[in-house]
């Protein structure tokens, strides 16, 4: 690593997960922000310091030229939104890999497992890569890690096995991400309207590669993949300081499971648990020292092993921290994809990578 030159990196997008993009990205001794894409004209030409909250400038300023970015760099963090619009963000990752470039991303859901993903999303992936001689790393925001990579390793501590389960618990109080937490999650809205986010399939759509990946790992077969859904309505209206207010009786906390059915039991499950307020269904699980988050692994079995993670970034705030600790996931493999052959990767094959070089970096710095 060290007689490299350093590997000329992109963000695309400024939002959540592109703030602690472009900081991982100018943090990590082997890459060397190159540029910074945006579609917001108000963000064009603003410096990447100042649009992901660091107290410093970056002097890179933000473009919106996409063709000659891509034709510059080595790799990109596309962290633009996959959610509300997927056939967008496929069509721009693989303009990304048709110009060599290696992509890192949480924006292709059914791509986090490559192997079970459908042929109309896996196969211009791969036509991509063949032609550009890219590559692609797709792992979560919820985070990706705390579904396969964590679940994975844990699961070599046990004796015997029962069940794996990955959960994430967030409540919302801090975040501002009105559209999805809204829209798309679902809070603040009547309770008899379904959330886009569970409504039937779309949780497996989303999480069933994990599970399928995680099954993989271990060597079982799944039968079938099942969801369970589970809602609460606010009993009081609440106020949030970043999207506003709440209603009463109106949704304000929302739990779902995706089940891997091994012999007809839930042997592998990935559960969130959402709130907008703490006091929306307080039995339910909670972070164990009561904040507003936190990613937990049990393996259930003997010994049975339980792994709390509590992430914060951004004053304090964990579903930040839930994102920054996802995105160093994903920037952190890009040396690895850069120098191995072009492909379509997943977590089981990129490899972790410890933090070399950092801890010197921010000691002398």
């Amino acid at each position: 690593m060290g007689d490299q030159s350093p590997i000329r990196t992109a963000v695309w997008g400024t939002g959540n997960v592109g703030r602690a993009a472009i900081r991982a990205v100018d943090a990590h001794p082997d890459l060397d922000l190159t540029a910074v894409i945006v579609h917001n004209p108000d963000k064009v030409g603003r410096d990447a310091g100042d649009l992901s909250g660091l107290d410093r400038t970056l002097g890179v300023p933000a473009t919106a030229e996409i063709d000659g970015t891509l034709g510059s760099v080595d790799a990109l963090v596309y962290a633009a939104s996959g959610e509300i619009r997927p056939d967008d963000a496929l069509a721009d990752i693989n303009r990304a890999i048709r110009a060599g470039v290696v992509v890192v991303t949480p924006s292709l859901y059914a791509l986090y497992d490559p192997e079970s993903a459908p042929p109309e999303l896996r196969d211009p992936v791969l036509a991509a890569i063949a032609d550009g001689r890219g590559s692609l790393f797709v792992s979560g925001i919820d985070p990706g890690w705390g579904n396969d990579i964590l679940p994975v390793i844990i699961s070599g501590l046990a004796s015997t096995i029962d069940q794996v389960r990955c959960q994430e618990i967030f409540d919302y109080t801090t975040y501002d991400q009105p559209d999805s937490v809204r829209f798309l999650v679902g809070m603040g809205q009547p309770m008899d309207e379904e959330p886009p986010m569970v409504a039937p399939t779309i949780p497996t759509m989303v999480w069933g590669g994990q599970v399928r990946l995680i099954a993989r790992a271990l060597g079982v077969e799944i039968d079938e993949i099942t969801e369970t859904v589970d809602r609460r309505a606010l009993d009081e209206t609440v106020e949030n300081a970043a999207m506003g207010t709440f209603e009463a009786g109106t949704q304000g906390a929302l739990r779902f499971e995706v089940q891997g059915i091994v012999d007809g039991e839930p042997r592998i499950v990935i559960e969130h648990v959402t709130r907008i307020h703490p006091s929306c269904a307080p039995d339910w699980p909670s972070p164990p020292d009561g904040g507003d988050g936190a990613h937990r692994v049990i393996i259930e079995g003997r010994p049975r092993i339980e792994v709390n993670v509590e992430a914060t970034d951004e004053g304090g705030n964990r579903a930040a921290g839930g994102n920054a600790t996802a995105v160093g996931r994903l920037v952190n493999a890009i040396p690895w994809l850069t120098w191995t052959d072009p492909g379509l990767y997943d977590a089981l094959q990129v490899p972790l990578s410890p933090a070399v070089g950092k801890l010197t970096r921010m000691a002398t710095a």
